[in-house]
């Protein structure tokens, strides 16, 4: 255990350290100012026109909905980029051969790096969500419903830890990203056939989203978020934050199951690797 800690710990390290972790925080800065910014300007001018209660409590949380969409695909962005070649990459500069010797267990090194990772990437998604959450509370007073729903947005960015971590130990770095940007991409247009499906009546494309979704459950993450987050009226209105297809809690299951999965594979995969 020991063992493992200290690998967290020097892996946690190691990311922060890295200029691209570094830029992510600023420009996660940057956003959060320009989101207060526009939150703001847009919510006065709304209140100046006289809108009802239940008017601006809609449109404070269609901002809200848009403002954490963007701290999605950030994290998204950043589970990928930071995590990508963390054990392909070091294999390629055989700088793993230092870690991965006797007494040292191989699955100690993929478990104490996916663990290092993991809590770096809760805490930029962490402080990303809760900043948005506490501007618009601040700016309007406005909480959305079940915001804890955001924590699917963290089991989200450990799929693609968990994959990126197992891609890495069969491919080389560019190979692993190109595959991980691929899957994703598959997964977000499933989810928009999806929801269109479903908006048509059409099951085969829903059955084509939920194919997408069991291949990455990324996206489908994301959609029970949103719909958690939002009034139940508000469902029933078409935006680019809801649908008449969300996903169950059985897909939220399925997605904690799949990232096990991965790490399992990965932790199995790199020792049988030959280095």
């Amino acid at each position: 255990m020991n063992t493992i800690t200290t690998i967290t710990w020097l892996t946690f390290r190691e990311a922060w350290r890295r200029r691209m972790v570094q830029a992510a925080l600023g420009l996660g800065v940057v956003f959060l100012l320009l989101f207060g910014i526009g939150f703001y300007l847009i919510t006065t001018n709304m209140r100046a026109e006289g809108m009802r209660a239940i008017e601006l409590s809609f449109a404070y949380n269609l901002l809200l909905m848009a403002g954490l969409y963007v701290v999605h695909f950030l994290t998204v962005m950043l589970a990928i980029f930071a995590s990508v070649d963390t054990i392909a990459g070091e294999i390629a500069s055989h700088t793993i051969q230092a870690l991965a010797t006797k007494p040292l267990q191989r699955w100690q090194i993929v478990l104490g790096k996916w663990f290092g990772y993991a809590a770096m990437i809760v805490l930029y998604l962490g402080g990303l969500s809760g900043g948005i959450m506490g501007v618009v509370y601040m700016l309007s007073g406005y909480t959305p419903p079940n915001a804890n729903a955001v924590l699917l947005l963290m089991l989200e960015a450990l799929v693609l830890l968990s994959l990126s971590l197992l891609g890495g130990t069969y491919l080389s770095t560019l190979t692993n990203g190109v595959l991980l940007f691929m899957l994703y991409g598959l997964a977000f247009i499933g989810a928009w056939v999806e929801q269109i499906g479903a908006l048509l009546q059409s099951h085969a494309a829903v059955n084509v989203g939920i194919v997408a979704s069991l291949l990455l459950p990324v996206e489908a993450l994301w959609r029970r978020a949103a719909f958690l987050m939002q009034p139940q009226l508000m469902s029933a209105v078409p935006t680019p934050f809801s649908g008449s297809s969300p996903p169950s809690q059985a897909m939220v299951i399925y997605a904690a199951f799949y990232a096990l999965v991965m790490l399992l594979l990965a932790m199995r995969s790199f020792g049988r690797r030959d280095l």
